[in-house]
Formats: C-alpha cells, structure tokens, sequence
C-alpha cells in the first residue's frame, strides 16, 4: 500500500474548491467519507508549521439532521458535564475538570485540608 503525497499550499494560498472541516461545517456540509485532497501549513515561530487538511468540496455532503434521540443523547451528556460527582447535585454549569467537582464542595475541602 503506497500513500501518496498530499500537496501542501501556504497559508491562504489555497486553490478554490478545497475546504478545511471547519469551512465545510460553516456551509452546511462534512467530508462525507473522502480522503484528504491537500494540505496547508501556517508557519510558526517557535515550533514547525501549523497544518490543517483540505477536503473537496463537490465531493462533501450535506450535514446529517439532529434527530430527536440525538438531542436527546446531547442533553444526557451536558447534564452528566454539570452533576457535580461529590454531592451529586446538578450545579447549573459544567463542571470545571481542574477541579474535578462544583465550586462551594472544592472550596469545603480546601478549607479542611487547611
């Protein structure tokens, strides 16, 4: 199986008809199962490029429609993201990872270990 050399373009250089996942999504469309056509690469100072792949766009495929079981399974996650896993309360924001748990139970166990 041999792979085959993406062409790189400089940043903003590339050719019409290419698209990167973000700009696809912002027109209503995804890859839909294609291979990456090219790539572009954004110099930087410290460390190598910054690179991001292009898809086709008239081989892209509209966005599947959220059904009524996906915004059900969406809503289930974020609320998952708000209980709070030391007083199982649903603290009405997502819970910071740092902390691992809502404010006022990260503020009381700070104060007992102190």
């Amino acid at each position: 199986m041999t792979s085959a050399v993406l062409p790189v373009y400089r940043w903003r250089l590339a050719p019409e008809g290419l698209a990167t996942r973000r700009q696809l999504r912002a027109a209503g469309l995804r890859p839909g199962g294609q291979d990456v056509a090219a790539q572009v690469e954004r110099p930087r100072r410290l460390r190598g490029p910054m690179v991001a792949y292009l898809y086709r766009v008239d081989r892209a495929k509209p966005v599947r429609p959220m059904t009524a079981a996906r915004w059900a399974a969406l809503e289930r996650a974020n609320a998952a993201r708000r209980c709070c896993p030391a007083c199982r309360r649903d603290a009405g924001y997502v819970i910071p990872v740092a902390l691992g748990m809502c404010v006022p139970c990260h503020d009381l166990t700070e104060q007992c270990a102190a």
